[in-house]
């Protein structure tokens, strides 16, 4: 009590009277924070200490002020100690931690293990058990901001950023360890926890050792119903207890917790307290003893003084206290070492048990300036006074920026500062201040001032391998995870960061409750400027957003936003096309842009895509749209709607649903529950078509996906379909339709938008080995649910038939016939909608129709086409099994029977079939059976005819929705026999009766084989296999077999081999390498005797290879091999039997690969050559990727011979079928800047052409494109069946822009471009002359087409210089389409317009009325006639320029000339106006003959001519206008118009016959003068003169053709370059043909016209022209001469090449000084080329400069990369050998090999050498040293291999076996080394 007495002493040390008095006297007017000097002078402060009250009073007053401002100095970290027990307020609460509020603006933690030793223990079971007990309560339930507690500080720390931590133990253990059992009485206030649960009430732990604290139940009822909510009491729960009684001398204690009494509970003297004792928290009474201005002193419970700082005075009372006051006042906080209490006097901690109710400041963050100092506390802080009156108070850490700078001045009362609110004190209910630059300029004081999204800038503190922690602002640190520190994903971050770094983050989620900051660094996220979505609320349908994959599935992608936002992008919606592994696509952490397709925040669940909505659509119908469906006009899944067709686009329909317009997508599959439906149904529907009752499937802002499947329509109307994964139970049956086809399965979609997956296992009753047979994506199918994981929100679903089924097979079959006969009705009837007579016509034709028709042709495969039909475009076809064996020629008629007609070919089937055509009208009973012949098959139907009747039936293939899979042996065929139930007797619409199929064990076989594939020659039986068939062999596949060839053909050869049986020989295995153009086949001779391999065995019924395993390969056709590399013993190859179907085997070939195969035969229906390229491989090549040449595409049989061997490019596999597709002219790539042949599907008047390509690709030609001349009729020329060389201009928008100038096809020619390519207002030139085409007459002029997209208009004024009277005579004289020529006048690039003028004076043609009656002008007769003149010689010269440009593109196709019954009605049309014409041109004809020679020819056509002839009659007209050109005097006149329509037709006719085929007109045809004739013949005599004429021609042909030829003339040449334009070789041959002759310049001539003509692709062949080129000239010409061939070449080619070849012709020419100074060239210019050193080398050893051979070498080291050296020392050393010293080579090589042991490549030359020119002991040892490297055992093996050869080649048997063993020895040693 020493300690206690000296600093409090007791009794009655009172102040004298006179001190007190004048004190008092002081207070009255003292205003506690008001300080000024004055007043401080006056005032007296007691000293406690003893002995200083004898110092004299002056003395004392400054010792005695700074004495009492250190006594009442506040508390800072510094004046805590550990032990130290004060009064906190609960702040924070966290999972792990408390965070507590301590007086004068301190802070401290409390961890989740303080709170008491019950709760600890039950936390240690909790970790120990991985499982929370059930009565463990989480801090944030046992504690609440606001809480007042008991705490004892347990340690004071530094943290690593030095700042110091107070950490405080809430555990009454610790607290209370103060009181003893003894020091207990009633009425005390203690803290407590609970500890457990007892039957009565509850043991609470109040930390006093050796007490027991016992708090009955039914003390705590009002606590529990008032404050816990009605909830028991759980262990740890916080307790302010009153000790009610005490029992055993403090041994039990009983406790109350009632609220009135903790409230009112006062400490007294009785209880005893004392200085160690007593306890924070605990009311007092109390008097004040001293006043001062920092604050008060107390005297409380007698004996203790305390001290009550300015903080906590009563707020209301400031300035008010005096001395011996009477006041309460609460415990804060004692000192254990130095007994200091401080006291509290505020109300709210005067009420026990009652928990703060401010706990912040409204201002939190807010920059106040000019904030006065109110006082200044030496090792605590500053006080500030706020604009609001309110105090405020800063730690001395946050004075200044850092202690350094720290000046004490600049607080004296009454400065001011700028400053923050940074925090609130609650304890002391303080606003906490920072003077802290960085923290007043800090974007963010707290996690709660950051919103997520918002970019910030942090500094690098550490890099981890999770992440990266970026320090935000003081207190504020977040992580970046390692997948967000780049838009990629990063292995080595800190190369990237460094710690201190500034970053720019981005918020992806804030926690301020948890202190959880996550960033991300992702450059495309930080500066992303699309809307950020923090919460599934943002997320509105269209919406587009970055995000980051967080997941990548076979389903698709997860992809989150921030907060923890994410969607799912589904598999479909991962691109526009098919990604079949997303997984491979796309990866973690990748950064994407996605559209929203919907949301539903309720279930935080959305749907993306990365199929983004173009934003290029305007913004007003955007917004339309948007606002439509603001309105109320949604469409909801599930609902039928109406919808109108818009447009078709690649995967179906356009629509607009009804009445609002709503955009939306109906995809094809889904038009019908009949995959062979949709397309027909998406064919023949139109835009503007309505479609009734259409369902929702999936609706999003911009997406809404359409059905109109029957069966999904008809369930979600029944009810049947479930909306939500709650109402599918397993066993339920759903119908939908398949999603997507995976390896694995097949995922199915139901209306409401569910989906499940049906796995391989259980997708079929038949063994499914790939799900695409099975099924299509689209088809609708019946599901049955078999597992349910509500969890996931997955099911797995059955599509057997076995668990599906719907009912009665054949009554579900008869609904599915009739349903899609139906749909087929409806197509008919949009059929019949159409203009088109053609389609009308189909669409009235149904089976069972017999029509009248004509033979029109026979065909290769037997199948015979017919005329004649209602139509005269329509196709009409019988198969040939539906010839039914009937002779049938060209012409004659015959009756037939409609089969079916295929409503997307146009075509009709027909039968001749005597018993259809006939059929017996005999009553049909309803469930009747019959037999029936199958003879049409459809995809999910078939037509048989009843055998006794001949009644066309139809009956379904399938029975089910799900039953679309046969095998081929369950397959129909056409002509087998089927037993139908008949359901109808009476054909309705559809022309066909409706029947059921019976069992298909009563299907019976047709006798002849199935023709649904031409059949082919060696398959239609060879006459030859088909002998010996019967006998079995014993052949087994290897085997050797000698034979005697039977018979040769030109794909195989038939060879008898022992015992009768029939082998066949394949044109592939003859020859290992076959020669292009050669027939392997021919090699071998009939009764030859040859020895073969088997290879296989092929199935005389089916033709297919068996494997040897088959039981019936002992009766097949043994398929052989007389290669010689088959023959060898190990090299032979069987063919591949096991493949499940020949689609596998051709999947080996892929496209670009080179393949030879034998031609087999041309299809000309089909028009494609079809090959083969194997026995069992085949390929078609369709006739279009034969050839550029049109010669060879109008007579393929004369190109291609059966049998031929051709080098083909593989294009691809065909879809359909087991052929692959070739090409003989390269790769098939459409692409910019690539030539092609096509053919003409339309042509479309005043626009241009339609061209389409092989594999269905569409171009279109525009009329500008057309030729380099435009012409009046440009497109005259061009039918349907065209074929035309096409140059590709672009790609775009799946349709290719074409051209077919020949300036492009043919760039070689260098032909004249008389009008140039126009393509944007850009290639016009003012004052430009263009021509081109009328496009419409406005109001202000004309519009003139001068390109494909650039129109010029011609102002009224510059059109004429005359008026015409009525504005509609321009239509009439300026047609749409007419050609005009037209003079520049202005280009405006800004609005795109081009200015023109059409008047005489800017053109220099005539006038363009010149030929209208109506113009008001004089001397209008004469003008016309000239006009007319002109216009005929301007027609004279277009139609010869045409003719030229025919004779240049030979072999096109070309219109045959009419024949002369059609043009013989024209003869009196022609005659009338020959005769009008010249009576009006009499008199002007010499004046048009002089002006034509000033005005040129005039291009307009208004004379009329064209009317009266057709295409391909350009001869008639140039017959017609010979004359009239000649014609000068007015006289002949008369005379010519008596007999001109004679003698014109006579010379017409007599030339038809003698005229070769059209556009392969030779050379001499030009020279004919048609004119001469005139005799009229005989009718017989022609026919004489056109059969001799067509001997001559074939006998010419004969000749031409004759392979074995040589070329005599220089005419020959001429044919043979022409047919191989790009063939060196025969460039060559005549150059050299003319060398012969020593016509120099010829050869000169030809050699430039080979360089112009090769093809520009053929690098090679232009080079070899070069080369030639250059030898010719240094042979025959000169220096100058050559030099200038030379620096053309090196222009064209590759220069080295270039400079190789003519220093090679210079060495061969002897003209070494000219090839010394070009190798010195070369090395300058090529100097990094190891080839031009060797080749130098090699020069100066041929010339035996074996010095200056070296030094090369030594120049070589220095200018080439280190990797060449070895090469280039083993090239030298290579010619030393042959050409220098053999020993200098052999050191050189040593060198090497001791620098580079492990070159094997090096050692393989050295050995080559060594054998050429060494000894054999030489070889000897160089082997010896190399078979004890240490090298790779496969180069090992190679050595030894090389050295056992040369052993055996020149050593004896017992050197070969030393090899053998040393080898052996090798291989042991390296094997005991591998077991080591």
């Amino acid at each position: 009590m020493a300690a206690v007495e000296e600093n409090f002493p007791r009794g009655g040390t009172r102040k004298t009277h006179k001190l007190e008095k004048s004190f008092q006297e002081s207070v009255e007017q003292d205003n506690l924070f008001d300080i000024s000097t004055e007043e401080e002078s006056t005032k007296r402060k007691k000293s406690q200490k003893g002995p200083a009250k004898t110092k004299k009073l002056k003395i004392e007053k400054k010792e005695n002020s700074k004495s009492i401002k250190e006594k009442f100095e506040i508390l800072s970290v510094e004046s805590l100690c550990e032990g130290m027990r004060i009064l906190g307020c609960v702040k924070e609460v966290n999972e792990l931690e408390l965070v507590i509020s301590l007086p004068n603006g301190l802070q401290g933690f409390v961890q989740v293990t303080e709170i008491c030793d019950a709760y600890t223990k039950m936390l240690n079971e909790q970790v120990a058990q991985e499982e929370p007990p059930k009565d463990l309560l989480r801090l944030p339930e046992l504690f609440s901001p606001g809480m007042l507690v008991r705490c004892v500080v347990s340690s004071l720390s530094v943290t690593e950023r030095g700042k110091k931590s107070v950490k405080l133990s809430l555990n009454p253990q610790n607290v209370n360890r103060v009181l003893s059992a003894e020091a207990l009485k009633p009425g005390m206030l203690l803290t407590g926890t609970v500890s457990s649960l007892e039957d009565h009430g509850y043991l609470v732990d109040i930390g006093v050792s050796g007490t027991r604290a016992f708090l009955p139940l039914k003390k705590t009822q009002d606590y529990v119903q008032q404050k816990n909510k009605g909830a028991k009491l759980k262990v740890g729960q916080y307790l302010n207890c009153i000790i009610e009684e005490v029992k055993g001398n403090g041994g039990v204690v009983s406790l109350s917790i009632g609220h009135s009494e903790i409230s009112t509970a006062i400490a007294t003297e009785e209880q005893n307290w004392t200085l160690n004792n007593l306890l924070p928290g605990l009311v007092v009474k109390a008097q004040v003893q001293k006043v001062t201005q920092f604050g008060l002193k107390l005297n409380f419970l007698t004996f203790f003084t305390g001290l009550v700082d300015f903080m906590h005075l009563e707020p209301k009372k400031v300035g008010t206290y005096f001395s011996n006051q009477a006041v309460r006042a609460c415990i804060l906080c004692v000192h254990p070492r130095t007994r200091v209490v401080r006291l509290s006097l505020r109300p709210i901690f005067l009420q026990p048990g009652r928990p703060l109710t401010r706990l912040s400041c409204q201002h939190l963050g807010a920059v106040l300036d000019d904030v006065p100092v109110q006082g200044f506390f030496n090792k605590a802080g500053a006080t500030f006074r706020l604009k609001d009156g309110a105090l405020a108070y800063a730690r001395l850490s946050h004075l200044s920026d850092s202690k350094k700078v720290f000046n004490p001045e600049a607080f004296k009362p009454g400065n001011t500062h700028k400053c923050r609110i940074i925090d609130y004190s609650q304890m002391d209910e303080l606003a906490l201040l920072s003077l802290r630059t960085s923290i007043i300029e800090a974007q963010y004081l707290g996690y709660h001032d950051i919103k997520t999204g918002a970019v910030i800038k942090g500094t690098v503190l550490t890099i981890k391998p999770f992440g990266i922690l970026v320090k935000v602002g003081e207190q504020m640190r977040g992580l970046v995870p390692a997948m967000h520190l780049a838009d990629i994903l990063m292995k080595n971050p800190e190369k990237k960061y460094h710690i201190g770094d500034e970053v720019k983050c981005r918020v992806l989620l804030c926690d301020p409750e948890a202190k959880k900051l996550i960033m991300t660094l992702k450059k495309t996220l930080v500066t992303s400027r699309l809307p950020a979505i923090t919460c599934y609320g943002d997320a509105k349908p269209g919406l587009q957003t970055h995000g980051v994959i967080i997941r990548v599935k076979d389903y698709g992608c997860i992809v989150k936003f921030y907060n923890d936002v994410q969607g799912l992008v589904p598999r479909h919606e991962l691109s526009a096309q098919y990604i079949p592994d997303p997984e491979r696509v796309f990866y973690v952490g990748q950064v994407v842009k996605v559209a929203v397709l919907n949301c539903e925040p309720s279930k935080e669940r959305m749907l993306l895509t990365f199929k983004l909505l173009s934003d290029t659509e305007p913004k007003n119908e955007r917004e339309s749209v948007g606002h439509g469906q603001k309105t109320g006009r949604v469409i909801n899944v599930g609902q039928l709607v109406d919808v109108k067709v818009l447009e078709k686009t690649k995967d179906g329909l356009q629509v607009a649903v009804l009445p609002h317009n709503i955009p939306a997508f109906l995809p094809t599959p889904h038009l019908s529950d009949h995959v062979a439906n949709g397309p027909l149904l998406y064919r023949w529907l139109q835009a503007g078509d309505t479609l009734h009752r259409v369902l929702c499937l999936s609706q999003s802002e911009r997406h809404v996906l359409l059905c109109r499947k029957p069966a999904l329509v008809s369930s979600v109307e029944g009810g049947q379909d479930p909306n939500s994964f709650s109402e599918i139970h397993p066993g339920m049956l759903l119908i939908g339709f398949v999603k997507s086809i995976k390896d694995y399965g097949v995922f199915v979609q139901f209306p409401s938008g569910l989906s499940g997956l049906a796995p391989k296992a259980i997708m079929s009753d038949k063994f499914v080995t790939t799900p695409g047979d099975h099924f299509v994506e689209g088809q609708t199918v019946v599901a049955k649910v078999t597992n349910v994981d509500e969890e996931k929100q997955r099911m797995l679903l059955s599509l057997r038939l076995s668990d599906c089924t719907l009912g009665e097979p054949a009554s579900t079959s008869l609904l599915l016939l009739s349903q899609c006969l139906e749909e087929l009705q409806g197509v008919r009837s949009l059929m019949s909608n159409q203009d088109s007579v053609l389609i009308q016509t189909l669409a009235e034709m149904t089976p069972g129709m017999v029509l009248d028709l004509v033979v029109q042709e026979v065909l290769e495969d037997g199948s015979v086409v017919f005329s004649g039909g209602p139509v005269p475009d329509l196709v009409l076809r019988a198969s040939r099994y539906h010839r039914a064996g009937q002779e049938v020629e060209s012409g004659q008629k015959k009756k037939v029977v409609i089969l079916n007609v295929d409503m997307l070919k146009l075509e009709v089937h027909v039968s001749l079939c005597q018993d259809l055509v006939n059929k017996k009208s005999k009553k049909l009973k309803k469930g009747s059976k019959h037999q029936a012949i199958v003879q049409h098959l459809e995809e999910s139907f078939a037509v048989a005819s009843l055998v006794e009747t001949g009644h066309l039936v139809a009956f379904s293939l399938t029975s089910h929705l799900n039953d679309t899979f046969r095998f081929d042996s369950e397959k129909l065929q056409v002509g087998q026999g089927v037993c139908l139930t008949l359901k109808t007797t009476e054909p309705g619409v559809t022309g066909l009766l409706l029947a059921v199929e019976g069992p298909a064990a009563k299907r019976t076989m047709r006798e002849t084989r199935k023709d649904s594939e031409p059949i082919d020659e060696d398959e239609e039986g060879d006459p030859a296999l088909t002998v010996g068939t019967k006998k079995k062999h014993t052949l087994a596949i290897g085997d050797m077999v000698t034979g005697t060839i039977k018979s040769v053909k030109p794909t195989h050869v038939v060879v008898t081999l022992e015992d009768g049986i029939v082998g066949c020989i394949h044109a592939s295995h003859i020859l290992d390498d076959v020669p292009v153009g050669t027939s392997p086949t021919t090699k071998l001779k009939v009764g030859k005797t040859v020895t073969a391999r088997v290879i296989g065995g092929r199935d005389v019924k089916t033709f297919k290879f068996l494997p040897i395993s088959h039981p019936r390969f002992i009766r097949t056709i043994p398929e052989l091999s007389v290669r010689p590399s088959e023959l060898e013993e190990d090299g032979h190859t069987a063919l591949n039997t096991f493949s499940v179907s020949p689609l596998e085997k051709i999947k080996q070939y892929h496209a670009g690969q080179t393949v030879t195969c034998f031609l087999k035969r041309y299809n000309v229906v089909k028009k494609w050559l079809e090959v083969e390229i194997a026995p069992d491989i085949r390929g078609r090549i369709p006739l279009l990727l034969t050839s550029l040449s049109f010669k060879v595409l109008k007579h393929p049989d004369k190109k291609f011979q059966i049998g031929q061997a051709l080098r083909a490019t593989v294009v691809g596999p065909d879809s359909s079928k087991a052929f692959l597709c070739l090409s003989l002219i390269g790769p098939h790539r459409l692409e910019k800047g690539e030539v092609a042949m096509g053919r003409v599907v339309k042509v479309t008047p005043n626009e241009g052409l339609t061209v389409s390509f092989p594999f269905g690709r569409v171009g279109k030609v525009s009329i500008f494109h057309v030729s380099d001349s435009y012409s009046e009729t440009p497109l005259e020329d061009f039918v349907p069946q065209k074929v035309v060389r096409c140059y590709v201009l672009s790609t775009g928008d799946h349709v290719l822009t074409l051209s077919l100038r020949s300036s492009r096809t043919n760039p070689e020619t260098k032909s004249k471009v008389e009008d140039p390519e126009i393509d944007s207002i850009r290639d016009v030139k003012e004052g430009q002359l263009l021509r081109g085409y009328v496009r419409s007459f406005q109001p202000n002029g004309v519009l003139l087409g001068l390109g494909p997209s650039v129109v010029g208009l011609a102002q009224d004024s510059h059109i004429s210089q005359c008026n015409l009277p009525n504005k509609d005579l321009y239509n009439k004289y300026l047609p749409e389409g007419k050609l005009l020529t037209a003079k520049v006048l202005s280009l405006n690039h800004q609005k795109n317009l081009v200015e023109l003028s059409l008047l005489p004076r800017d053109t220099g043609k005539p006038d363009v009325f010149s030929a209208a009656p109506e113009l008001p002008l004089l001397k209008q007769k004469e003008r016309r006639v000239d006009s007319e003149e002109q216009d005929q010689k301007g027609e004279k010269r277009e139609k010869d320029q045409k003719r030229k440009e025919k004779k240049s593109q030979r072999g096109q196709e070309a219109v045959k000339v009419p024949s002369k019954e059609k043009r013989e009605p024209q003869r009196p049309q022609v005659k009338r106006q020959d005769k009008r014409e010249r009576r009006e041109s009499g008199s002007g004809l010499e004046r048009a003959n002089k002006r034509q020679k000033k005005t040129g020819l005039t291009e307009e056509d208004d004379s009329g001519m064209e009317v009266y002839y057709r295409e391909g009659e350009e001869e008639v007209e140039e017959v017609k206008l010979l004359p009239k050109g000649r014609l000068t005097k007015p006289a002949d006149v008369p005379r010519l118009q008596l007999t001109s329509g004679f003698v014109w037709d006579v010379g017409l006719d007599s030339l038809t016959p003698a005229l070769p085929p059209r556009g392969e007109s030779s050379d001499s045809e030009e020279d004919e003068k048609p004119h001469q004739a005139t005799k009229k013949k005989s009718k017989k005599e022609k026919e004489l003169e056109k059969q001799k004429a067509e001997k001559e021609l074939s006998r010419i042909e004969q000749a031409l053709m004759d392979p074995g030829r040589q070329p005599e003339s220089a005419d020959d040449f001429d044919r043979l370059v022409l047919s191989s334009p790009n063939s060196s070789i025969l460039w060559l041959q005549y150059m050299a043909f003319h060398l012969q002759a020593t016509e120099i310049e010829k050869a000169r001539a030809v050699a430039e016209r080979a360089l112009k003509t090769i093809s520009f692709r053929e690098e090679q062949e232009k080079l070899n022209v070069w080369v030639a080129l250059l030898n010719l000239e240094n042979m025959y010409g000169s220096q100058e001469s050559l030099t200038k061939v030379f620096e053309r070449a090196v222009q064209y080619n590759e220069p080295l090449k270039v400079f190789l070849h003519l220093a090679d012709i210079y060495t061969k020419s002897e003209k070494f000084q000219e090839a010394g100074e070009l190798y010195n060239r070369m090395l300058k210019r090529f100097r990094q080329e190891k080839a031009v050193w060797v080749k130098y080398g090699a020069f100066l050893l041929r010339r035996s400069q074996a010095g200056a051979s070296h030094r090369v070498l030594q120049r070589a080291l220095g200018c080439l990369p280190t990797k060449e050296h070895v090469d280039v020392i083993a090239k030298f050393a290579q010619l030393e050998f042959q050409l220098g010293d053999a020993e200098r080579a052999k050191a050189m090589f040593e060198n090497t090999l001791s620098t580079y042991p492990k070159r094997t490549d090096v050692w393989s030359v050295y050995i080559d050498m060594t054998i050429k020119h060494g000894s054999q002991k030489e070889v000897r040892d160089i082997f010896e040293r190399v078979i004890h490297l240490s090298l790779a055992p496969k180069r090992m093996k190679f050595f030894f291999k090389r050295y056992l050869d040369y052993e055996k080649q020149h050593g004896t048997e017992k050197d070969v076996q030393a090899v053998k063993a040393k080898a052996l020895e090798y291989v042991e040693a390296k094997s005991s080394v591998l077991d080591d």
